[in-house]
Order: C-alpha cells, then structure tokens, then sequence
C-alpha cells in the first residue's frame, strides 16, 4: 500500500517516482525499485520514499535491500509514523515490537479517516458494533450509567451504545477521526487519547467497549489492567480480537494488525480479576476477499461462564 503521498520536494524527483509507482502497477517491481533509488539520490531526506522503496523491493524478493531502506526510514524519523520498525519486524530485520509505534497508529487513521466508514462498512463488512451490542444487551438489557468506548474512530460503535447508555465518552489517539466522531452529536464526551497509556480519572464506568481496537495495540496486559481498575463492581467489559492461529499469546501479522490467541485472552483477564460471561467466535471483516477469523468477548466482576453453570 503507498503510504502517505508527501511530496520529495524535488518536481523531477516526484515525477521520476510517479513512474516508478507505474512500473510496480504494472508488475516490474525491481525495476520500480532501481528508479526509486536513483530519486532518493537527488532526496535522500525524503523518509515517505525510503518507505515505499522497501516496499517495492520487498515485492521484488529483495528482502536484505528492502530492511535497509527501512532502517534509512527509521533512522530519518524515529517517531515512525509509517511504521518502518514493523516492516522491519515482520522481514525478521528488527526486534521483536509488543506493540505498534503510536505515531503509526496516529497517522494511520488521520490518514483514513475521510474514506473510513466506507472501506470498512461498505467495502470490508465490518460487523462487529453489531455483534458487540448484541452480546451487550444479551447480558443486561437495561441502561448504563457510563459507557466509555475505546478506540471510538468515527463512532460506528458510538451510534450502538448511544440509545442504552445515559453518559457515553469516546477516547481515541486520531484527532481527525474525533472530528468525525463529534459530527455525529453521539457523544458527551470525546478526548484524543494513546490507548497504550490510557489512565483516565473521574467516575468508575459500568461499560467499557473496544470494538476492532486491540489490533493496533499488540500487547494487552496494560491496557485491560487500566479497565478492571476503571469499571464499577458490576461493570462490563466488551471488546474483540483477532484469532492467532498458532502457538503464542499474540503475533504481528502482515497487514501489521496484531492477532491474540484465546489463551492468552483468557489469562490476561483472569490476572486482572475479570470473568468472562460470553465469548463468540465470530468473523470481524473481510480483507483480500477472505474473512478474518476474531473473537468477541464480554467480561466483567460478576461470575464467569463456568461459575454459573456449576452454580458455584
């Protein structure tokens, strides 16, 4: 995927990488990658196209020069806001990430968040608001106090939880996606926040969403410790992942969205005195015309699945 049409700075240079992007179109992708190279020599600064370089030459085989032109990315920003270091992760060139650069995540969906809605609705069938609201109301189908959804984006889970909730807060670390969000009038409340340091204060809540969330966050111990200590006694928790197949707790995938295993899921929660009270296999979105397998999980203080069934 092109990432972020910044401009080199140089006309001819722009023009000489217009062709290279036509070259990798039409299946050439080493020669697309040799002419990209001949244009950093007259931008060496540009990171955007030190980005796109290792990506043509990763599609022409080209691993070892493909790492070295994101290591140049990354050495150029260190914030990362293309995500260089899981490139470079996933080529078996950098460490291994817990989670994704926060700068990423940030421009990622400032990135897409005019043409959000209607890739992921419309173009992938993204479902699971509906899913989440219907395991929601399974569990209790009155009314909460304060709902706090996660990772809101443009409040696709927002419009769910707004008819059964008094108070509804939205966090999320995109601020064009928040200007979307507060368009829609569905919210009290709207904060730009990283979830991977999310610690927020005031009233305890009685509903915490993170709906498609947990993909962009990688690592969940932090992040499910900070809404145990933030939910009422008799609070739910709702959120989704997607499936690890394999052995492990959680991996990076290609699409550098992170996959959870169900064990791991399951340990994170109880470590942090959280039942689980529904847990549904389910299928998140389609990508490349194939669904992503995920798991739709409610939690919270009351007993779980396994204590109500044996009425202990």
């Amino acid at each position: 995927m092109k990432p972020l049409q910044a401009s080199s700075g140089d006309l001819n240079a722009d023009r000489r990488a217009d062709f290279a992007e036509m070259l990798l179109a039409s299946g050439e992708p080493a020669q697309a990658a040799e002419l990209l190279l001949g244009v950093l020599e007259l931008a060496p600064q540009w990171v955007a196209g030190w980005f796109r370089l290792g990506e043509m030459q990763e599609a022409a085989g080209l691993l070892d020069q493909a790492g070295e032109a994101w290591t140049m990315a990354l050495k150029l920003e260190p914030g990362d806001r293309l995500g260089a270091a899981l490139k470079l992760q996933l080529v078996g060139r950098g460490p291994v990430m817990a989670a994704p650069p926060s700068a990423f995540v940030e421009t990622l969906f400032d990135h897409y968040a005019d043409s959000f809605e209607e890739s992921l609705v419309e173009k992938l069938g993204y479902r699971m608001p509906e899913v989440l609201e219907r395991t929601i109301r399974a569990a209790k189908p009155g009314r909460f106090r304060l709902a706090l959804d996660l990772g809101c984006g443009t409040g696709l889970m927002g419009e769910r939880l707004r008819p059964m909730v008094d108070r509804l807060e939205g966090y999320d670390i995109s601020a064009s996606m928040l200007r979307k969000a507060k368009a829609k009038g569905i919210y009290d409340l709207l904060a730009k926040a990283d979830l991977q340091h999310f610690s927020p204060s005031g009233a305890r809540a009685d509903l915490v969403v993170a709906a498609d969330v947990f993909i962009y966050v990688g690592a969940l111990d932090r992040i499910v410790a900070a809404v145990a200590g933030l939910l009422a006694d008799d609070g739910l928790f709702a959120f989704s992942v997607e499936t690890l197949a394999g052995d492990g707790d959680f991996a990076l995938l290609p699409s550098r969205r992170y996959a959870h295993s169900e064990n791991y899921v399951r340990r994170v929660l109880a470590d942090n005195v959280l039942s689980i009270l529904s847990l549904e296999s389910t299928t998140i979105r389609n990508d490349r015309h194939a669904p992503v397998p995920g798991l739709a999980v409610l939690a919270g203080k009351a007993p779980s699945i396994d204590e109500r069934n044996t009425g202990r």
